[in-house]
């Protein structure tokens, strides 16, 4: 039996070591293992004993990290899987490697830069590409759905899926350190309990739930991208009237000689000359690079601007029913490096083979998840927007069921299958899947306590 917990949890170590984690906590694995912490304490003495791991620090500072022998598979002549280093990152083009060698130097050999709003202004949308353009044209032909669909429908399909994926991947990215089993059992909960960083994971899940709703209304405007900012940083920002607002403050970051400009009025002015580029860029994957680099490199807000860029450079993605863009595996040294390399020498070579890695990392994970969900169900197709409204009656507006139908002009003789169909999906109904609905969480969550009347 040791045996097998120690080989669960050194493949535990390896999985979050796969997915960007050089060392991890004792928590980490065990919420990867789901055994026994008395067992995953020992289990883990055990490996540093043999040398199996290395322990780093002490009390709750304590982290553990594979071995050199480990990592590469070999362990007591043992044979384990190796992980190829060619998938852990990009492989990056000479002129990535070049601009990385001049972000190695030390800050102090590095000049001090400030925004260039030419990096904007000189750009002509379809003229203009920031990423190869047969890149951009074959991305877009390979991950998009063939036939033609109202606006979201690809995200949609695997939203359940891409709640987590891209929820915690973009807080990952932000240093919170949720493990990915833990962020389902978040997101199933759906009470953050005074923990930030449960705030930052359930703020993603509901700003991505917000433009599966929003973009095929409002498009890339404005007041939708102040709004995605808003959701995002609720209960994250001390002042409430910097939440979607223009910063007016001073904003440093940290490691990097770029300074962003401090003058609100040039921020207003750019986010929207960026957006307005946006709207008229046709290739959906260029117009989701463009907003990913532009709106992090104006840093128009207080804070959040980088969460902000990755979720909107969903928008176009939805527009245009293309895979959806989650970050996938993106090592927070790699992701800061590519940003780095836009704010100091406005080099996107970085940033465009870490998008493009990672795009298709995307595009093969949601082609599997649409092809298993099979060919939809007519029955289903046929209620589609019924069912919407009469789950929307129920617990929304707090109608019976019974009544909800009867309004509806959906009774048995009229609409054969119907009724059963709403009492099930009611009874599947969750805080965790219902934006598909057009249900706020706080809603579903009220109805949910009141018994789950119908």
């Amino acid at each position: 039996m040791d045996t097998l917990n120690r080989e669960r949890v050194l493949d535990a170590i390896r999985d979050l070591a796969r997915k960007g984690y050089a060392e991890v906590t004792s928590t980490q694995v065990l919420e990867a293992t789901q055994t026994s912490a008395a067992t995953v304490r020992r289990m883990l003495d055990a490996l540093c004993a043999s040398g199996q791991l290395i322990r780093s620090g002490q009390a709750r500072a304590t982290r553990y990290r594979l071995n050199e022998d480990a990592a590469t598979g070999l362990i007591h002549g043992a044979r384990f899987q190796e992980v190829p280093s060619a998938e852990a990152h990009p492989a990056w083009s000479d002129a990535s490697i070049d601009l990385s060698r001049k972000l190695e130097l030390p800050l102090a050999a590095r000049d001090p830069v400030t925004y260039q709003r030419s990096f904007v202004d000189d750009y002509v949308p379809n003229e203009s590409w920031l990423m190869p353009q047969d890149v951009a044209e074959t991305l877009y032909r390979d991950g998009r759905l063939r036939d033609q669909q109202p606006v979201a429908t690809y995200a949609r399909k695997v939203l359940e899926q891409l709640l987590i994926d891209l929820s915690w991947s973009s807080s990952r990215l932000e240093g919170n350190r949720f493990s990915l089993l833990a962020t389902e059992r978040l997101f199933k909960r759906g009470t953050a309990e005074g923990d930030a960083e449960a705030v930052m994971l359930l703020n993603h899940k509901a700003a991505i739930e917000f433009l599966v709703e929003a973009v095929p209304m409002q498009g890339l405007s404005m007041a939708l991208v102040r709004n995605l900012h808003a959701v995002l940083m609720q209960d994250l920002l001390a002042d409430t009237d910097s939440l979607g607002a223009i910063r007016t403050r001073l904003v440093h970051i940290s490691d990097t000689v770029y300074v962003p400009t401090q003058v609100p009025a040039l921020l207003e002015d750019m986010l929207a000359t960026i957006l307005g580029k946006a709207r008229l860029i046709k290739n959906p994957v260029e117009n989701a690079f463009f907003l990913w680099v532009n709106l992090a490199y104006l840093q128009p807000f207080e804070d959040g601007n980088k969460r902000t860029s990755r979720l909107a450079a969903n928008i176009p993605l939805m527009l245009y029913n293309c895979s959806p863009l989650s970050f996938l595996d993106v090592d927070p040294h790699d992701y800061a490096c590519a940003m780095l390399g836009v704010y100091e020498y406005l080099d996107v070579s970085r940033a465009v083979d870490l998008f493009v890695w990672t795009y298709r990392r995307s595009m093969r994970k949601y082609a599997v998840v649409v092809e298993s969900l099979g060919a939809p169900d007519p029955l289903r197709l046929r209620y589609r927007e019924h069912l919407t409204e009469a789950v929307g009656l129920v617990v929304r507006d707090g109608r019976p069921a019974q009544q909800a139908i009867d309004e509806l002009g959906l009774t048995e003789d009229q609409a054969p299958g119907f009724r059963a169909m709403l009492l099930d999906e009611l009874n599947k109904l969750g805080i965790y899947n219902c934006a598909r609905y057009r249900l706020t969480m706080a809603a579903t969550q009220a109805w949910i306590h009141a018994g789950r009347p119908r």
